[in-house]
Formats: structure tokens, sequence, C-alpha cells
């Protein structure tokens, strides 16, 4: 028993020590319930903190160190993949009809189609049964497959589709795939989970620059930027524009496209808008985004704004319990716990707050841990200096006893 409390106090005490060596500190809102909670890395912890978040530390309000979870919500998705037979394709009524057989693939809810054709836009149904003879097949939807090579606006060869899990599919599309134009595909389940975008707070300036429209950002300090989200006039469609991301001295970032596609095109519609571009501006202080408009009209640009994958702090906590969140130990070694090794998300997990950022108080730094030779380098110098004077004068002393 003894033994176990002097453990408790040793940790305690070791705790309490490791406090004064962090500059800055804020108070995390007391939860109001018992069990797992999160809060949220913002722009005044960025600035004061390491890039990748590692000297943050959890204290109680008896200084105990509170294990915790750093998760980045960029989402995801996972799709086993498997491949599929192309059964009796054929023209049925004046339509391109043909069979799936879904027989290896437990369940799925995409299709993905390996057509040749080119250029065409078809509109493809899809049923579902599990006897290729039978007559009742069950409708699953429809999906507007298309190739615009011309157009240079891409291409749609993948049917979505509730989850199913029917052994055989029955697609019927228009005539402008031919069923020779059909050879394989692959299915599987899809299985994903949204990304959590937050805004960060920067300033823009928009110029033209011959036929290019640039859009300059000022970031916050050491803030990363992970996605750029244009506002462009609803009345302009139609386009596909290149985007240039450039950094601080014009290094090259990365590049992405902005398209919106509204057409109807033998009678079905089409219709894509994405205005976002993927980037990865860590340490950057400005940020400068090139859409490349070619011959066209430079696209009527309302608004920008810059996001980052939103990072959460997960930590258990008890109900009305003080917590504080310290940073800014450059020295602190990154922090190894169970629970972030065996970290499982609490659906019912709730944010707290964080309170405005403050000095620590007890803060006094780390002790100088180097030789006293580097710490006093200039007493160094001057004991060498003496001594080489001295050994001088005693060579010069000898000589002139010798002459």
């Amino acid at each position: 028993m003894n033994s176990t409390y002097r453990m408790l106090a040793s940790a305690l005490l070791l705790a309490a020590a490791a406090v004064p060596y962090f500059k800055y500190q804020r108070q995390i809102q007391p939860p109001a319930s018992a069990g797992q909670h999160y809060f949220v890395v913002d722009e005044t912890i960025w600035l004061h903190a390491r890039p990748d978040l590692s000297g943050l530390r959890i204290y109680s309000a008896a200084e105990k160190e509170v294990p915790y979870a750093l998760q980045i919500e960029s989402g995801g998705s996972q799709i086993e993949q498997k491949e599929f037979r192309v059964l009796q394709p054929a023209t049925v009524a004046g339509k391109t009809q043909f069979l799936l057989d879904m027989s290896g693939v437990a369940e799925y809810d995409r299709v993905d189609l390996k057509l040749s054709a080119k250029n065409f836009v078809a509109h493809a149904r899809v049923e579902g049964q599990d006897d290729p003879h039978g007559a009742a097949w069950a409708a699953l939807g429809t999906t507007t497959l298309y190739d615009l090579s011309d157009e240079k606006l891409g291409h749609n060869s993948t049917l979505q589709i509730p989850i199913s899990t029917y052994k055989y599919l029955r697609v019927t599309t228009d005539s402008s795939v031919k069923p020779s134009d059909v050879h394989s595909g692959t299915a599987g389940i899809t299985r994903a989970s949204k990304a959590v975008w937050r805004t960060i707070g920067s300033t823009l300036q928009q110029s033209q620059l011959g036929k290019d429209t640039v859009v300059t950002f000022s970031l916050p300090e050491n803030v990363p930027v992970e996605r750029l989200v244009f506002e462009i006039d609803p009345a302009q469609s139609n386009f596909q524009r290149v985007v240039e991301l450039q950094g601080d001295n014009g290094q090259y970032l990365g590049s992405g496209e902005v398209r919106r596609i509204h057409m109807l095109r033998n009678g079905q519609k089409i219709d894509v808008d994405d205005a976002s571009a993927q980037i990865s501006a860590a340490g950057q202080h400005t940020l400068k985004a090139i859409i490349h408009n070619g011959d066209d009209q430079p696209l009527k640009i309302t608004g920008a704004t810059l996001q980052q994958y939103e990072r959460r702090i997960y930590f258990d906590a008890a109900p009305g319990a003080a917590y504080t969140v310290y940073y800014g130990d450059e020295k602190l070694e990154p922090p190894v716990y169970d629970y972030a090794k065996l970290f499982q998300r609490d659906a019912a997990a709730t944010q707290a707050d964080l309170g405005a950022e403050q000095l620590n108080a007890a803060y006094t730094g780390r002790p100088d841990e180097r030789p006293w030779s580097e710490r006093h380098p200039a007493v160094l110098w001057a004991a060498i200096l003496a001594a080489v004077l001295v050994l001088g004068a005693l060579a010069l002393k000898s000589i002139r006893k010798a002459g």
C-alpha cells in the first residue's frame, strides 16, 4: 500500500514539475457529464504550438497528466473491389441491355463499368434479381453515364445504387452505348466518413494578370491549409478551369480544377458543380491561386475561403472537473499514450470550449542542460587566453635566461 502511495505521489510531483516548462495555457470548459469529450484546435493554438501538435498536454486541477488522442477529421472511405462478369450484352427494343454476374460480391453500392464508348451521354437503368431468368426485377435506380472528351469535361462510368446483395444486375442503357462497348468492371461497398472542414480566417486580394485570374491570400501564422473553395457567380455555367497554387516565393504547391457543368445532351441532364481545390500549404505566409482562363472570359469570382481538416483532441473527463491544456515547450518529447493507441471514438462525445490563451504564471523554462563550457564560452576563452599569455611569458623568460 505504501508503495502505491509513493508511486502516486511521484507521478504528481513529475506532473507538477513539468507544468512550469509550458509558456502558454488555456482552460477547458468543465464538462457537464462524464465520458469522452474533445476540443478543436484553433489559430490561437497553432500560433504557439508545434506544427504536428505533439507538444500539447492536458492536466487536471491536481496537475495530473490526462492522456488524449489527436484525430484529424479528414474523412475517408474503404472500398472492397471485386471483378464481375458481363453476360449477354445485346440490343433489346432499340436499347443496349446486359447482365452483371454479382454472385462473387457479398454486398455493393457502386458498380464501375469498363466502357470503350467515347463522346456520349446515356441513361442507364439498373435492376436486381437473384435469378437471371426471373420475371420480377427490382428497380435500383438510374444513372447518367457520359464521356465528354471533346469538350474536355471528363467522364462517368459508375453506377451508384443502394446497398444491394442481388446475385445479378440487369443494366439497360440508351443506344449510344453499344453492346460491344461493355467489356468488364468492378463492384464494391463504400463505407465512407465525411471530412469535417474548418474555415480559416484570412484576407484575400483578386487581380487580373493577362488571361489569368489571380487570388492572393494572407495566411495566419503556422496554420496548415488543405482546401480552397471559390464562390463563383451562379449565372456562369459550363466551365472547367485549371487552378495553379503557389507559395511564398512562387514555389509550386499543386494544382486542381474548378468546374460547373449544366448540360442537356441527347435528352439527358448532366449536373456537376465543384469549385474547390485540394492543397497542402503548411508553413506558408501567402497563398496565390492562379486560374488559367485560356481564351475564355475570366470566371466571375465573388469570394473564396480557405479551409483545413478539423483537428480534435479527445480525452475522458469527469463531470464538473477542471482541465487545462498547456503548450509552448519546445523540448518536450511527443506523448505516448495507451489511450491514443487503443482509441475508440464515442458517438456521444461532446465538444468542450476553450478559454482565452494565457501566459502560464508558473512558467520558468527548462534548466539549461548544456555543458558548463557551452553555457559560459566567454569565461572559457578568457581562461584560454590567460593560459596562452602565462605560457608566453614563461617562454620569453626562459629565452632571456638562456641568452
